[in-house]
């Protein structure tokens, strides 16, 4: 449990943090606001292509993450991903700073009948984590402001948030 002291020491204290937040939070409204007329599709199906870049929150480590989505139909993609870890790496083995990995999602924004600048999809990545077999589970979120710029956050063993480009 956090003491008051405790939370007072992170509140006055970590000033790098409260500018880092605060020029992400600047980031984020300012992309929220530029592409609030837009006409974005979170997901179309078969054809639809995604980049992922972004931060590598948890899971095998710390770090950063890219990956591509290709859609085979209406509700399936598969793809690729990378993930470097800069820290907190998995039993601290330089051989583990690399995730590697195919990864299958399912979308559910048809099935949920979400708005079309929303896609919400579980999947699955499997690969190579140093010279170790890597799985992982997640479900994910995509939200478009415009026609090719958004964000997406997944969250399960391995998790990450970042920003999405339509293909």
């Amino acid at each position: 449990m956090i003491s008051v002291l405790s939370l007072l020491q992170i509140i006055f204290l970590n000033n790098n943090i409260k500018e880092y937040l605060m020029k992400k939070l600047v980031f984020m409204l300012m992309l929220i606001f530029a592409g609030a007329t837009a006409n974005a599709q979170a997901w179309t199906g078969k054809g639809d292509q995604k980049i992922n870049a972004g931060l590598s929150a948890w899971g095998y480590g710390t770090g950063i993450t890219g990956t591509y989505d290709y859609g085979l139909n209406g509700l399936i993609s598969v793809g690729a991903g990378l993930n470097a870890y800069f820290s907190n790496y998995k039993d601290n083995d330089d051989d583990n700073r690399v995730f590697v990995f195919g990864r299958l999602n399912f979308h559910l924004k048809d099935a949920l009948q979400l708005p079309e600048k929303l896609d919400i999809y579980p999947g699955i990545d499997v690969g190579v984590v140093g010279k170790d077999f890597g799985l992982g589970a997640h479900i994910g979120a995509r939200y478009f402001f415009t026609e090719r710029i958004g964000v997406f956050a997944e969250v399960g063993n391995n998790g990450s948030l970042g920003v999405s480009i339509n293909l």
